[in-house]
């Protein structure tokens, strides 16, 4: 015979002590979920390589890392391209919030070819829709609960649902039909880092940290007007990696006008803040390998280390996703020698 109710909550009471029924001791909490089980809108992409995998391989897992012990900053970095532990590691110590989501990037290898296309906005769009879910052209059809946004939006409703300790609620918008932007950093590397830099300028975020990037050298988009002020975009990249010594980066960074806020900062000789800039490299040992330097400036097996052992570029990033976005260096001329038109054969 079934329990009154009243009974069982009596019984419940007296196993379960008040102190046990709170909310958990502060702590790091690391959490994922596949984005075609939390959201029954989410669709395959085969044509452009963005889909879901298989049971036994998945390949649409999202990860969130938050950590409760750490005072919350009340930022939400979305982080574009593969999980990261280790710097999600570092976020959630910083006191952010962090989430990684499964979004198109596989397309770049099918519509962009050796020639730069004639359409200087070409990737821009395509960057673009993959980010908003806005149609912008024929080259890909992402729809809205495909896009970054889209995955986003639906990613943090379900961490509220399987993690109200960790507070994500403060990051939706009321009736949670978007996340308050405002409040979020984008960062990548490498595609991720453009698509980070490109979609920020159509959405206001509060900052942008971008690794190994941006690239789109033959694109006008750098230069369009921006709904995140230029102060805060954030980039960090090594010198030999072939993005930088071809001035792919130097270009995007001057038409993103971060020269207006400090000079190009070396942090292997210079101490944080690094004179408040927002340009900054680095020439650490990566044994001459431009791909080993690619991936050297987030936290990694490529990533140079100290005579401790430990990770040469920590302040660094401390410095990209903390230091006040107000605080700026001197501006400075443009670099002339940056070779800004890239249709042009080299002489």
């Amino acid at each position: 015979m079934p329990l009154p109710k009243t009974l069982s909550c009596l019984l419940l009471a007296a196993f379960f002590p008040a102190h046990l029924s709170a909310n958990p001791e502060p702590q790091r909490y690391q959490l994922r979920a596949r984005a075609s089980e939390i959201d029954p809108r989410a669709k395959e992409h085969p044509e452009i390589d963005f889909v879901f995998g298989s049971k036994s391989k998945p390949r649409d897992w999202e990860h969130a890392a938050v950590d409760t012990r750490v005072p919350d900053q009340g930022k939400l970095v979305i982080w574009l391209m593969g999980h990261n532990g280790q710097l999600f590691d570092r976020l959630s110590g910083y006191g952010l919030h962090a989430i990684q989501v499964h979004y198109a990037n596989g397309w770049f290898a099918k519509l962009y070819g050796n020639d730069p296309p004639a359409d200087d906005l070409f990737l821009s769009k395509v960057r673009l829709e993959a980010a908003t879910g806005r149609d912008l052209g024929r080259a890909v059809a992402i729809p809205y609960p495909d896009s970054i946004m889209g995955r986003a939006v639906a990613f943090v409703k379900w961490l509220d649902k399987e993690n109200p300790e960790g507070n994500w609620k403060q990051f939706l918008a009321p009736g949670g039909r978007d996340l308050i932007w405002d409040k979020v950093i984008l960062s990548g590397i490498s595609h991720g880092s453009t698509t980070a830099a490109r979609m920020a300028k159509e959405v206001r975020v509060d900052r942008v940290v971008m690794f190994s990037g941006p690239r789109d050298q033959y694109e006008a988009w750098q230069s369009l007007p921006s709904a995140t002020p230029a102060n805060r975009f954030f980039g960090f990249t090594h010198i030999l990696d072939d993005g930088w010594k071809n001035d792919h980066y130097p270009r995007s960074w001057k038409m993103l006008r971060l020269q207006q806020f400090g000079p190009l900062v070396d942090v292997d000789s210079a101490p944080p803040p690094f004179g408040n800039s927002r340009r900054l490299v680095s020439h650490a040992d990566v044994k001459s390998d431009p791909n080993r330097a690619h991936g050297a400036v987030v936290p990694g097996g490529k990533a140079p280390k100290d005579q401790g052992g430990n990770y040469a570029y920590e302040p660094v990033w401390r410095y990209l996703f903390t230091h006040p976005v107000e605080d700026t260096g001197r501006p400075v001329p443009p670099d002339p020698t940056v070779r800004m038109n890239q249709r042009l054969p080299v002489r």
